[in-house]
């Protein structure tokens, strides 16, 4: 080609590249100007609590659009949109919103402890473990007093295998105000390190500590059943369970814990209508995978197929996004692992378990995941290795 041509066709090339850079970058700017507080999944969207919250959200925004450097406005709605991922399942979505309004917030106060603490929880719901211990420990140098904050560096620490450094952080936060988030996190780590009536115990605290009703309560008793159903009593598990569903009607996640007793029971039709009714209520993939694997027990195998297929496809979308998009950035490589189990491709689960594992060599959950892998195809001597380290702990979980 003649140069005479090359040049001016290099420069067309060049230009049409930054038109369309430009246009992408408009889109994303445009795509996260402003979030909507969206509507729950049926029952949940007409209760009073649903209508508070959302007038709330409502009020916030219309006060971040006459002053849009309105820091009380910031945090509190970044405090709804963090609670509502938790209550709805949809943290793709308000995980990324309240992320954005927290920036906004840092870019205005970059020492704002509450800002600090809520981008410290956001990476930890993303599975950014690393970035979150970094964003606490910044937090807890401003305020060494705040027991929230000792929270944040527990869970981030055992999500990291740190687990001595996650016990000084607990015993700090139950020196500095013993509640319901201070107990919860004492009977993690005594479930870690195998001592179920301990844990039992400090998970009872917990949930008597609590408001009933209130979603955090009803999460504590949930796992106080769960500490029940993982040592055999399934009486009392099934009496707490169904205590978070009375106290807290519509639960997805006591609906759930009743499901797996049922299919403790072999009662397969009913621990399928309690999954359903479960997956309706809250978007949680470890829902789906349970109605799969019950599907597979009860030999309904294409329905479980299918299942499994769908965790599969919609967990690979937002591990891309991960890489696509900061806002979002969920890192869930050691649940796609378990997925592609389930649909018969060792190759890609032992890729996204390794995946993992780099990002947190010491976790004994890691461990198992990749030891179970390993197990799965046929290989022993390397699964030994991971499931040695996952028992470093004496850790009494009956998987």
């Amino acid at each position: 080609m003649k140069k005479t041509l090359l040049y001016p066709l290099t420069i067309l090339l060049f230009g049409i590249a930054i038109i369309f850079i430009f246009i992408q970058f408009k889109k994303k700017e445009k795509r996260i100007t402003s979030y909507e507080f969206k509507e729950r999944k049926y029952e949940l969207s007409g209760t009073e609590e649903y209508t508070r919250t959302r007038k709330k959200a409502n009020e916030l925004k219309l006060a971040l659009q006459e002053n849009p450097n309105d820091k009380k406005a910031l945090l509190g709605l970044s405090t709804i949109f963090i609670q509502e991922g938790r209550i709805s399942g949809d943290h793709l979505y308000y995980d990324e919103a309240a992320m954005h309004y927290i920036n906004q917030l840092l870019k205005l106060d970059p020492a704002n402890f509450e800002a600090l603490t809520y981008k410290a929880i956001l990476f930890l719901s993303q599975h950014h473990f690393s970035d979150g211990l970094a964003i606490a420990d910044k937090a807890k140098q401003i305020n060494p007093y705040n027991a929230f904050i000792y929270g944040i560096l527990v869970d981030a620490n055992v999500e990291l295998g740190n687990y001595d450094s996650a016990i000084n952080h607990a015993d700090t936060m139950m020196s500095i105000r013993p509640d319901i988030r201070s107990y919860a996190r004492v009977s993690y780590i005594r479930e870690i390190y195998g001592d179920y009536p301990g844990a039992i115990e400090a998970m009872q605290m917990a949930a008597e500590s609590g408001m009933p009703g209130d979603e955090g309560t009803e999460w504590t008793r949930v796992q106080l059943a769960s500490l029940y159903e993982k040592t055999g009593d399934l009486l009392r598990a099934k009496m707490h369970y169904t205590i978070a569903l009375d106290e807290r009607p519509n639960y997805a996640y006591a609906y759930s814990g009743l499901a797996r007793l049922a299919t403790a029971e072999k009662n397969y039709p009913e621990a399928i209508r309690l999954y359903l009714k479960a997956d309706s209520l809250v978007n949680d993939f470890s829902i789906k995978e349970e109605l799969s694997e019950v599907y597979a027990m009860s030999g309904q195998n294409d329905k479980a197929l299918s299942m499994s297929k769908r965790v599969v496809d919609d967990m690979g979308k937002i591990s891309e996004a991960a890489i696509t998009d900061e806002n979002i950035g969920h890192y869930s490589d050691r649940e796609l692992a378990y997925a592609y189990l389930k649909v018969n491709d060792n190759e890609k689960a032992l890729k996204h378990a390794i995946a993992e594992w780099n990002r947190r060599p010491k976790n004994i959950d890691v461990n198992e995941t990749v030891a179970w892998v390993y197990y799965k195809m046929n290989q022993p001597d390397k699964s030994l290795k991971y499931i040695t380290e996952a028992l470093k702990t004496n850790n009494k979980n009956p998987t």
